[in-house]
């Protein structure tokens, strides 16, 4: 990171923090700053925007011609009204919720918020249960815990066999368009007939902060996805830190270009909220951060020029290829951008360093790279980083109203968090509510921290990886999997998109890799290489051998040195959860369905294929 231009100009909320350390060994670290007031329900936030910047616009998307459909908080005030009106005479609630399959969209917003107008829960449902899935085992798997009264989707042509498959008989169908056959089915449009009137304004009074607004899945990393319980506290709460901490956001509503699915907290919490509360405005982006998507992400930004952008380091790095060749899209991106802010993953320094030196090309200022910390029990927001705190995995402290708990295990700081942005457990499971709550209340993320100073906890923490992905070899030394694989891929970078470490019980590290299939097929300059050409092909061997040997050599313990390393030649299964449907890898799960190359990799005489670092 350069520090020869100075930071772009920035209003964030102070971070100042309190350090108690307990007899027990545990030590509580508090925000100093108070949180702020925040309303009784988040969709108050859409009934003030559109009483005072009612011809804002609040949604846009791209329409099959190409042109912007946009949606003003007026038009949008009156649509999720309407809306709420058809939904009140359905007999729908909590226990028979409004479930929503398909992607971001219009009016997929309309309908999660006009269900939480009406004091209805709703669920958004990943695509990929429907879409990817062979069996749609998590699909049915959901359906049968949430007992929906009412399931959405916009195009009911890729969708038909899901529901054919999955659906329950006696719940109630509506399709946006392409309605598939042999199902009875309502129009969407028939929703906007609703009779607005004073039956909306008595469900909506009803409406409190004990309210459930919606249930969001877990990635089912561990087995079938858990229904996270999303009360009106934990949202209002959470915009309230939010908003807190990007407080220049209070004063310049954002503008953002974002991807990020509505089913998983970060989109569909933090980003839809962020905006909806700050009365900004918000393009949804077609487009995604793989190959043949990202191409819609950059004909996007020619015509947005966001102040506030979120991605995961991925979607940075397959943007920076695409803003060093084009000064026009560079200088729409970066002329009122004051903030990056990633997540799900660590930022490569290569990346981190390129949007740096495009920023002071482009406009003589660094403009902040910052993350934080959260999860779908933490609404999510619950620690975020500062312009004090920049620099590569510093995740802050906690935000304003969260208290984190840090409980020594195994040589780390294990983090426990509690305030009024926590869920109060999983829908209709309650064994496995108790577990995730310790003694004193406080929430178990299971996640690792580590100070970035001892000294001066004002500095920050760094994410020191998930507990329950830590193990010992066979000479009881701990390994720690996340700040392993974090520089693993960073080392590998770019031919890897993830990697699975194993060495439980054994004498030495050895490791699974997922080939980034985009950065290997140009590498290679064959684009259409599948996972098991890339697998067979002698050219990558040979790079990932002289990268292993290069890594192993900068090893400093067999705690941190992998032996040896093999591609795999099929991706991961997410029936079998070894992908979870944001796209991360269950490393347990892997390392059970792929038992037999684990037991490749440490044969006594390593096959061809499996690659092997030189001893020093």
């Amino acid at each position: 990171m350069s520090d020869k231009a100075p930071l772009r100009a920035l209003n964030l909320g102070e971070c100042r923090a309190s350090l108690e350390k307990r007899a027990d060994g545990s030590m509580i670290v508090r925000n100093l700053a108070p949180i702020d007031s925040y309303p009784h329900n988040i969709t108050s936030r859409l009934d003030h925007w559109a009483e005072v910047a009612p011809d804002r616009v609040w949604l846009a998307e791209r329409e099959p011609g190409g042109a912007w459909r946009k949606a003003t908080y007026r038009d949008a005030h009156a649509a999720v009204r309407r809306i709420a009106a058809s939904l009140l005479t359905r007999n729908l609630s909590a226990e028979r919720p409004v479930v929503i399959l398909s992607g971001n969209s219009i009016d997929h917003a309309l309908l999660g918020l006009a269900a939480m107008y009406a004091g209805i829960a709703y669920a958004p449902v990943s695509p990929a249960y429907s879409l990817i899935s062979s069996d749609h085992s998590k699909l049915k798997y959901i359906f049968d815990l949430l007992t929906p009264g009412l399931i959405f989707a916009e195009d009911g042509k890729p969708f038909a066999r899901a529901l054919q498959n999955a659906a329950p008989a006696d719940c109630e169908i509506v399709i946006g368009r392409n309605a598939p056959e042999g199902r009875a089915t309502t129009p969407y449009a028939s929703l906007l007939e609703g009779k607005d009137g004073a039956l909306v304004d008595e469900a909506n009074a009803k409406v409190g902060l004990d309210t459930i607004a919606k249930f969001l899945f877990t990635s089912g990393s561990t087995g079938m996805p858990k229904g996270v319980i999303n009360t009106q506290l934990m949202l209002c709460s959470n915009m309230a830190m939010c908003s807190a901490h990007f407080a220049y956001l209070k004063t310049e509503p954002p503008v953002t270009l974002d991807w990020s699915p509505w089913n998983h907290t970060a989109g569909g919490n933090h980003d839809f909220n962020l905006v909806l509360y700050n009365g900004g405005t918000l393009y949804i982006d077609d487009g995604k951060p793989v190959p043949g998507a990202i191409e819609a992400t950059v004909r996007n930004l020619r015509d947005v020029s966001p102040n506030w952008y979120f991605n995961v380091p991925k979607g940075y790095d397959a943007l920076v290829p695409y803003l060093r060749a084009d000064k026009a899209l560079r200088e729409n991106f970066f002329k009122d951008l004051k903030l990056f802010w990633y997540a799900a993953a660590s930022m490569s320094q290569y990346t981190w360093d390129a949007l740096d030196d495009m920023s002071i090309e482009t406009t003589g200022e660094r403009i902040p790279v910052l993350t934080g910390l959260g999860s779908t029990e933490t609404a999510p927001f619950a620690m975020a980083a500062n312009q004090t705190q920049i620099g590569a995995g510093n995740i802050g402290i906690p935000a304003r109203g969260c208290d984190m708990k840090l409980v020594p295990r195994e040589g780390k700081w294990e983090a426990r968090f509690r305030g009024p942005h926590i869920t109060p457990g999983y829908w209709r499971q309650p064994e496995l509510t108790a577990k995730a709550f310790d003694e004193e209340g406080y929430y178990c993320i299971g996640d690792a921290m580590r100070f970035v100073d001892e000294s001066d906890v004002n500095k920050g923490f760094y994410f020191d990886g998930r507990i329950a992905e830590d193990f010992k070899m066979s000479t009881g030394t701990w390994v720690a999997v996340g700040p392993l694989r974090a520089s693993f891929i960073d080392h590998f970078a770019p031919f890897v998109q993830d990697v699975v470490i194993a060495g439980l019980n054994r004498d030495y590290l050895t490791a699974m890799v997922f080939p980034d299939i985009a950065a290997c097929r140009k590498h290679l300059g064959k684009p259409d290489a599948s996972f098991a050409d890339i697998a067979a092909s002698r050219e990558i061997r040979l790079e990932l051998e002289r990268l292993l040997h290069d890594f192993a050599q900068k090893g400093t313990g067999s705690s941190n040195r992998i032996e040896r390393i093999v591609v795999l030649d099929r991706g991961p299964d997410i029936d079998k959860s070894e992908m979870t449907d944001k796209g991360s890898i269950n490393q347990r799960a892997v390392l059970t369905n792929r038992e037999e190359i684990v037991e490749l990799l440490y044969a006594d005489d390593a096959p061809e294929h499996v690659l092997v670092a030189r001893r020093k």
